[in-house]
């Protein structure tokens, strides 16, 4: 009898699971369940081309124009899961039917943090993670002249970008004194945010919010604790992720903010793996969770691989994109918490790429349309070579030079 292999979820994290498990065992039996109505797509272009109505979401299917049935895989779609009986093995959806495994894959994704002064569902007030989310953004774009973004993360930037190009007024309300602190250095980040005021956004930084009030003419309005109001059509609210790990939780596996999963994405259960936004894994500095895009395609398909009988690892570097006007900003590796050294690389005034060094050992990497030097720069990342500081910041010694270990 072959392998019964299924998979909860069909973002990145779950479709990578699904074509790695195939390839691992071409004679396993295996399931994807989205509780989407369509094809699993790429979420990326939610935020951009998809706003700004030059793509739509079936433009970019993850696993490519045969869609996910094209690798051999059963799609589900509308499927919810009820529960986990794990001693039987048997997942039971919502509606009663029951579906065995011999591996499960838990690829449950994350779910908007909520804030409570801007509830889901409230009138002219928005949150952006799937299709549904990004149109009803989208039609009210289109009749709106304003709009105020909570949050100056990856998401709230990529949202202003579009609305400041389709001629919106726009405003960054950030509780940080600088955007993007998290994923980047402050000279970077002071970079980002200087297109983004020659575009016309207002970035409010530091800003902390003290409510928020309906206008009789359906606009919206924001009062800060300063004693400052913004008033807008509508709001966006993008202020990070919580993992979606409640049914692994209620299965009564290990959950600690994200499913705890070891190397090879096994949970507290053998039979049972997870991978994506919704697990807490191995990092060099403890366990850790990530959100983004390659972490949870790579990460998937280690566990795909190993939940049809491999043993494969799941040891790379992180890295991260984001596309804002004319910027491609991108990020790889691990921060240092204490860096040695930070080196800047610049090639003209639109492109930079800074980098983060743990004594000769390049750490972290992040760039603003420098895609051949992170590419580089992953490879000295991951394969721990060390590096000159003096060659980083000359523009006129090729990364890839680097490669080659010194004598």
């Amino acid at each position: 009898m072959s392998r019964r292999i299924v998979i909860v979820g069909g973002g990145p994290a779950g479709v990578g699971a699904a074509m790695a498990a195939r390839q691992q065992d071409p004679d396993a039996e295996v399931t994807l369940l989205t509780d989407e109505p369509c094809e699993p797509y790429e979420k990326p272009p939610l935020s951009k081309a998809v706003l700004l109505g030059k793509a739509a979401p079936h433009d970019a299917p993850i696993a490519g124009p045969g869609g996910v049935a094209g690798h051999g895989v059963i799609v589900r779609h509308h499927a919810r899961v009820a529960g986990i009986d794990r001693a039987g093995r048997i997942l039971t959806l919502v509606g009663g039917e029951a579906l065995p495994y011999d591996a499960l894959v838990l690829a449950t994704g994350a779910v908007n943090r909520v804030l409570p002064l801007f509830p889901p569902g409230q009138p002219r007030v928005y949150y952006l993670r799937n299709l549904d989310e990004a149109l009803a953004i989208r039609a009210h774009l289109q009749q709106a002249k304003s709009l105020v973004l909570i949050g100056g993360g990856v998401i709230g930037l990529e949202v202003a970008a579009s609305a400041a190009e389709l001629g919106l007024k726009t405003t960054v309300i950030e509780l940080a004194p600088r955007i993007l602190s998290r994923m980047c250095d402050p000279e970077t980040g002071e970079a980002i945010a200087a297109r983004h005021r020659a575009a016309g956004v207002d970035l409010r930084l530091a800003a902390a919010i003290a409510g928020a009030r309906p206008q009789p003419d359906g606009g919206i309005s924001i009062d800060f604790a300063s004693g400052h109001t913004v008033t807008a059509d509508m709001a966006v609210v993008g202020v990070g992720a919580v993992p979606d790990d409640a049914l692994a939780c209620a299965a009564g596996l290990e959950v600690q903010d994200g499913i705890v999963v070891d190397r090879h994405c096994r949970t507290s259960d053998p039979a049972i793996l997870a991978a994506g936004d919704a697990t807490r894994f191995p990092g060099p500095h403890g366990p850790v969770r990530l959100e983004n895009w390659r972490h949870a395609q790579e990460q998937g398909m280690v566990a795909g691989r190993n939940a049809a009988g491999g043993e494969a690892a799941y040891d790379t570097a992180p890295s991260f994109w984001s596309e804002q006007f004319d910027l491609y900003i991108q990020g790889v590796g691990w921060p240092v918490p204490e860096q040695t050294a930070r080196i800047v690389r610049t090639a003209g005034p639109a492109t930079r790429i800074t980098f983060d060094l743990d004594g000769d050992l390049l750490r972290y990497a992040t760039g603003i349309n420098a895609q051949r030097d992170i590419a580089a720069a992953r490879r000295l990342i991951e394969r721990k070579i060390a590096v000159d500081p003096a060659a980083l910041a000359d523009p006129a010694v090729p990364l890839t030079q680097l490669l080659k270990p010194r004598a």
